[in-house]
């Protein structure tokens, strides 16, 4: 961020709008918006801005603008509509300490104005940094339409409460009680106009300590995805943003946690390969522990949490507990990786069939048991199978396919980082190595449905 956005104190405080004609009434509107002491500096005003000053709303200074006419505003908004007087009062007000925004200059702006949602107390700022003020026009168009008119006075109702609830409530129960409010039915009652009802349903919330939650912590296991923080799920970041505790792996992007709640305590478990100071009973161990605390605790793992992220032992160990979980699905890493080839995992006429393997094998020397289903229309998408890349390419010579196979590799898929390479059985290692590729990869083995016809019956006696 070239900006740092952050909401002003204004009760009590002066803004300064040198100008006096449509510009300057445009951030006259919106300061009036705030509890802002404004002063305008000009000449001569346009009609709407005489009527202000007529009604007493704001100040008007006639006379030579001098530095000292900024000192102690808290904002300062140049406007005349002359590029050269803006640039000269800029100066002035730059003098005098001032943060100042100069009305279509964005170089000489120390603050600028973001595109405004306002359901006070309730208000949203969407800013591109000056780059694209038609693109924040048109998200603010879209959170209009999301935030119900009333939003803001079901916040301001409250912030009236806040206190009652302190008062009975434990802080748990409290963020218990407003995730109730803003997602339950004291919201819907409050939006179709309801709100004294809203109102008593909440007091009584409070009082009787009855909104729909109990005592008893819960584990979500959440996908993170394959790595870049957009591809979570929707589900997944509401898990976060609910979360007390986060345990998080190796391989999830820190970007991801930032979209938990700020007072979530994180917790890595990351277990690199023969480094595992987190191992796997461990891990299940504190999950346990932490919902016994009557801690909303989320599981983090990269990718989806069924494929080959050792969720079932985690399942297994909070189902024997009597811990209750859920398991939030995330984007595998074939998905990632298969859009990042610009193809997809299935394709009618080509590959009919997906196949899911690790090149991680329990048992050293043992022989990769999936290969029996490498046939034709087959894609095998082999993850973590760097490490394993000479036994794949060794085992597909021997079954006779190294001519037959296509072998495309994805490292990193969807990350900045990101590496993609394409070759045959005979070349994978020295790929592998040449363009240093390492885990997370995923290797994709594919045997295409056009050349069933002339080594089929062959190779599927060889693979028996």
């Amino acid at each position: 961020m070239k900006t740092f956005p952050m909401f002003l104190q204004m009760q009590g405080r002066r803004v300064i709008i040198a100008g006096g004609g449509e510009q300057a009434a445009q951030k006259c509107r919106l300061i009036l918006k705030t509890e802002a002491a404004i002063t305008v500096l000009a000449p001569v005003l346009d009609p709407e801005l005489a009527d202000l000053i007529a009604e007493g709303r704001i100040d008007w200074h006639t006379g030579p603008i001098r530095p000292c006419d900024f000192e102690g505003a808290a904002l300062v908004f140049v406007a005349t509509g002359c590029r050269a007087t803006d640039s000269c009062l800029h100066m002035l007000a730059k003098s005098a300490g001032a943060i100042v925004n100069v009305v279509d200059q964005p170089d000489l702006c120390d603050a600028l104005t973001p595109s405004i949602v306002d359901r006070s107390p309730v208000v949203v700022a969407i800013g591109t940094e000056g780059t694209a003020p038609v693109l924040a026009r048109q998200i603010k168009t879209r959170l209009e339409e999301i935030l119900e008119p009333r939003l803001g006075d079901l916040a301001a109702l409250v912030g009236r409460l806040r206190e009652h609830a302190n008062t009975r409530l434990a802080p748990r129960a409290r963020r218990d009680l407003w995730r109730w409010v803003f997602a339950g039915p004291a919201r819907d009652v409050h939006r179709q106009g309801g709100e004294r009802a809203a109102a008593k349903m909440i007091k009584h919330a409070i009082d009787t300590a009855t909104f729909g939650t109990e005592d008893n912590g819960s584990v979500a296991l959440v996908g993170a995805g394959p790595g870049a923080k957009d591809l979570i799920t929707m589900r997944g970041v509401q898990q976060l943003q609910e979360a007390d505790v986060i345990f998080y792996d190796r391989l999830v992007d820190p970007e991801i946690l930032d979209l938990a709640r700020r007072d979530a305590e994180r917790i890595y478990v990351g277990k690199a390969p023969g480094c595992h100071h987190w191992p796997q009973d461990k891990i299940s161990g504190v999950l346990v522990a932490a919902a016994r605390q009557g801690k909303r605790v989320v599981r983090l793992k990269c990718g989806d949490p069924g494929v080959f992220a050792r969720g079932a032992e985690e399942a297994d160990a909070l189902s024997a507990a009597g811990i209750p979980y859920e398991i939030v699905p995330g984007v595998t890493a074939a998905s990632a990786a298969s859009a990042a080839l610009g193809g997809f995992l299935t394709e009618r006429g080509t590959c009919d069939t997906l196949v899911l393997a690790t090149g991680q094998s329990q048992t050293a020397g043992k022989s990769l048991g999936w290969m029996k289903t490498l046939q034709p229309g087959t894609r095998v998408a082999v993850y973590m199978g760097v490490g394993s890349a000479g036994k794949i390419a060794h085992e597909i010579s021997v079954a006779g396919l190294q001519d037959v196979i296509d072998i495309d590799i994805v490292s990193r898929a969807q990350q900045i980082d990101q590496a993609i390479a394409r070759c045959r059985a005979s070349s994978l290692v020295r790929t592998v190595k040449e363009s240093a590729i390492s885990n997370p990869a995923i290797l994709f083995l594919t045997w295409p449905q056009s050349t069933a016809q002339d080594v089929q019956s062959e190779k599927v006696a060889q693979l028996r």
